[in-house]
């Protein structure tokens, strides 16, 4: 029997089946984001366990943003011919079977290929949970995707941390992704059984990878410089603290800690402010205050006035993706897939284009590209017809 279709409770359970529905989807975000931590916390785990060099770290990273680029077809023929709830079951639940393999990898080829499956089912899985959250967002009348969206960063940081500890206590990575996947299994199973039913559209078929034209390219070209700049602040900030300041090995990692809580705080109050000035302001003022903050960390005045600029570029960019998402799920699974890889191609390019500019003048000048990348962000929004 697929679970999601399963019955709603009746009964004793009846109040723990009206409950259900209401934090099903925000409970699907938040096991995205700590899977995803989880895995990002024991990275250094998995390349001294398998003695792999920079070099050989980076290929396999970037086997993942290559199966990320390339779901997109795949993701949007799911959500489109079996809707978004059966989707985000199949999806999570094949994502959740690579992440257990990532945890007992013995070798880089092995790792190789379970990256690019992790980059293809959880990119499918994130598009089917958006596409899930703009359909509540249709029926709702109103803005919940921002707020969607923080519930992934609280997941982040309860993966983070989990991590950490596990790390600490020296928890092997394959007991430890085990054990995670198969609580996150029976929460994807349980929530997507009390989503919605779905309305799949029989005809969509598998497509290629195509970019999306007209105004949704508009759009896409905004959610492009966004992943940019978040991806090469979330891979180079630590770096540069420890590089351009001399921070500790205890401090370097406060900028990203700093970047990540104003981008929670921000996603948590966006939506009424969406509603109040609309999507297109927020973002073109978003992408302003994150250039603003990217300066300042540039300049390399102080540890905490460094911290500080990440934090400010956090709050910049945190309704970014939300609000591309809001606006791109409107027009179907198609469009949102198409929007996203732009989207995810920045995530694939930014950090390693980063990496060049640093490698060829300094990590500060790195820094004052992602700002540059932050504006051309505020002028897309501004020319964008669907950010509203």
């Amino acid at each position: 029997m697929d679970p999601a279709s399963a019955a709603p409770a009746t009964g004793s359970t009846a109040a723990s089946a009206g409950v259900l529905p209401r934090i099903a989807a925000p409970l699907l975000f938040v096991m995205l984001g700590v899977v995803f931590a989880s895995w990002a916390a024991r990275i250094p785990a998995i390349r001294d366990a398998l003695q792999l060099s920079p070099a050989q770290l980076g290929v396999a990273l970037l086997c993942a943003g290559a199966g990320s680029v390339g779901a997109f077809p795949l993701a949007a023929w799911l959500v489109g011919h079996h809707g978004p709830r059966r989707a985000s079951l199949w999806s999570g639940t094949l994502l959740l079977l690579v992440v257990t393999g990532l945890g007992w990898a013995p070798s880089l080829p092995t790792l190789m290929v379970l990256m690019v499956g992790f980059g293809v089912f959880e990119t499918s899985f994130n598009v089917a949970i958006n596409a899930v959250a703009a359909r509540m967002e249709h029926s709702a009348g109103r803005s919940i995707m921002s707020r969607l969206h923080a519930w992934y960063c609280v997941g982040t940081l309860a993966g983070a941390l989990l991590g950490s500890a596990l790390a600490g206590a020296r928890i092997g990575v394959g007991l430890h992704f085990t054990a995670v996947a198969l609580v996150a299994w029976a929460v994807v199973v349980v929530t997507c059984a009390a989503l919605a039913p779905d309305r799949p559209d029989a005809q969509a078929r598998p497509g290629r990878l195509t970019l999306p034209r007209g105004p949704l390219f508009t759009l896409g070209v905004v959610c492009f410089c966004v992943a940019i700049a978040e991806g090469a602040i979330t891979d180079w900030s630590g770096v540069y603290m420890r590089d351009a300041l001399g921070a500790g090995e205890g401090t370097a990692p406060l900028a990203f800690a700093a970047f990540s809580a104003l981008m929670l705080a921000v996603r948590w109050v966006a939506d009424p402010l969406k509603d109040r000035w609309g999507a297109q302001r927020i973002v073109a003022v978003g992408g302003i205050a994150a250039a603003a903050g990217v300066g300042l960390a540039a300049a390399a005045l102080n540890a905490p006035l460094t911290i500080a600029g990440f934090a400010l570029a956090g709050a910049g960019i945190a309704a970014v993706f939300p609000f591309i998402f809001s606006a791109a799920g409107r027009h179907g699974a198609t469009a949102l897939a198409g929007v996203a890889t732009m989207g995810y191609s920045g995530v694939l390019i930014g950090p390693p284009a980063i990496g060049f500019v640093a490698h060829l003048w300094g990590l500060q000048a790195a820094m004052v590209v992602i700002a540059l990348v932050s504006i051309a962000m505020t002028l897309a929004a501004r020319r964008s017809q669907l950010l509203v």
